[in-house]
């Protein structure tokens, strides 16, 4: 399959702000589709992983279409908090995947674990799994990481999920604060594309 150019896919998930970004990552030559244009609901994310979670997704969705699917799983690993939320992220922001919810609770727990935080340097990370499958089978999966640190508020309105408190390595400004054709080109889910590009 990798050495045969996919000139189909779907893009397996229901986050309009992934289907966005992940758009703007792929070849001109792919014809994409979306989970949307096939009305399809995301399965349960039951894996221990973000490479499980992907995997479960593309090979999903690549099933119920007969499509080779590309999936995302993603989420925010804060090292005060243990990691968390990580394969939990969206899960934070309640069923309706609110994230100033789950902002909200990043920020509670980070004063439950120290009072102090905000004069502190928080590390965290956006990791990226993407997977590729066909049917019930993996093509690749590869992961992105991006190294960052927490803001001591929300910063910015561009962006999607934790953006407007992610500041990353060597940066001043948020996710949320920048113009997506710069966060595009740094993100975890653009480390993660840098390796799948041969299966492109």
């Amino acid at each position: 399959m990798s050495k045969q150019k996919i000139k189909e896919l779907l893009i397996g998930t229901n986050n309009k702000g992934k289907l966005r970004e992940i758009k703007s990552l792929l070849p001109n030559y792919i014809k994409i589709y979306s989970t949307s244009n096939f009305k399809l609901k995301s399965p349960a994310e039951n894996g221990k992983t973000f490479e499980e979670n992907s995997l479960i997704k593309s090979k999903h969705f690549s099933r119920k279409t007969g499509l080779i699917c590309l999936a995302d799983d993603s989420g925010l690993e804060i090292d005060h908090l243990d990691k968390r939320p990580g394969i939990y992220s969206a899960r934070w922001g309640g069923k309706s995947g609110d994230f100033n919810k789950a902002i909200k609770k990043v920020f509670r727990e980070l004063d439950k674990k120290d009072r102090n935080w905000k004069n502190k340097k928080i590390k965290a990370r956006f990791v990226c799994a993407l997977s590729i499958s066909h049917l019930n089978k993996k093509i690749t999966c590869v992961v992105g990481k991006v190294e960052g640190r927490i803001s001591i508020e929300p910063k910015g309105k561009n962006g999607f999920g934790y953006d407007p408190i992610f500041i990353p390595l060597k940066k001043s400004k948020t996710f949320g604060e920048m113009k997506p054709s710069q966060k595009y080109k740094m993100d975890h889910r653009y480390q993660a594309f840098k390796k799948l590009k041969k299966f492109l």
